[in-house]
């Protein structure tokens, strides 16, 4: 047995070894590698942005039994790992001569029901081209996105996309509040006008409070950490494919969230008509 010679074991060693490698795996064996299929396929479904309390509510819904505590381990065996948030960061200049409009949210970002608070803000995303900005409206009901635009510049006109974009998908009510913070760009004439032609409500961030904007600011984060900085986009109509994909495909139609009780914010709001319908009957 010049094999057991070189790796220096004994014939019955080797015998009983490959004995065991032909045997068929225990049924405690293959429900753990299934489990380790579903904890990935979790994993890499949600863009390796889960970590392991959204990846145990898969697992639950898809009907398998097994503990917050287990997820976890078996997500640091198989190394997946979610990237952590990043920090907030001021990004608004408010040194103009508009008027300033009063906050009217305060922070209290629990909505019974949708259109009646929307939050709106602009980020920045890094190309190989140059700077990409990304303006985006969110109903703080569910979290959805519902209105976004993406351009070369601060222009004005890039908020006013993504509001037109938002009132023509909702067709929002009368009193609605649109609550963003004080860049010029929100308190322009052309979007003032805007919200009051459609006799919104107009609120507004205190100087230099990101947290006053803490939601929508979060999402920006998000898509950032989520699906940006994993990528590198030699163009800005890369990073444009990407972002309305992410938004549209992804983020509003499965990304779960905790504060909709792990409902994507498409799903949340399914469900919140379905109630109405059930209440009405």
């Amino acid at each position: 047995m010049k094999m057991c010679e070189v790796f220096q074991v004994s014939p019955s060693g080797f015998y009983k070894w490959l004995k065991n490698q032909q045997k068929p795996p225990s049924e405690k064996e293959a429900y753990k590698k299934v489990i380790n299929q579903k904890i990935s396929k979790s994993f890499h479904e949600s863009m390796g942005t889960y970590g392991s309390p959204r990846v145990h509510d898969d697992l639950i819904e898809w009907g398998y039994t097994i503990s917050k505590k287990t997820v976890a381990r078996r997500m640091r065996e198989l190394g997946l790992t979610a990237t952590p948030k990043e920090k907030f960061i001021v990004t608004t200049d408010s040194n103009h001569s508009y008027p300033i409009y009063p906050n009217l949210v305060n922070r209290q970002f629990r909505v019974a029901e949708p259109n009646k608070i929307w939050v709106a803000d602009i980020t920045y995303i890094r190309t190989l081209e140059g700077w990409l900005y990304l303006s985006s409206v969110m109903d703080l009901f569910s979290r959805k996105i519902i209105g976004w635009s993406l351009g070369n510049t601060l222009e004005k006109e890039l908020p006013l996309q993504a509001l037109k974009m938002a009132m023509a998908s909702r067709k929002p009510p009368e009193g609605v509040i649109h609550h963003s913070d004080r860049g010029s760009q929100y308190c322009s004439n052309d979007y003032i006008d805007l919200l009051k032609q459609n006799e919104m409500e107009i609120s507004m961030s205190r100087k230099g409070d990101p947290y006053d904007n803490a939601c929508i600011e979060s999402f920006h984060a998000t898509i950032k950490k989520d699906y940006l900085y994993r990528r590198r986009f030699n163009t800005r109509a890369e990073a444009i494919k990407a972002i309305h994909f992410y938004i549209s495909s992804f983020y509003n139609e499965g990304r779960k969230h905790s504060t909709l009780g792990n409902c994507s914010p498409n799903k949340f709001e399914e469900k919140y008509k379905q109630s109405e319908v059930e209440n009405i009957s």
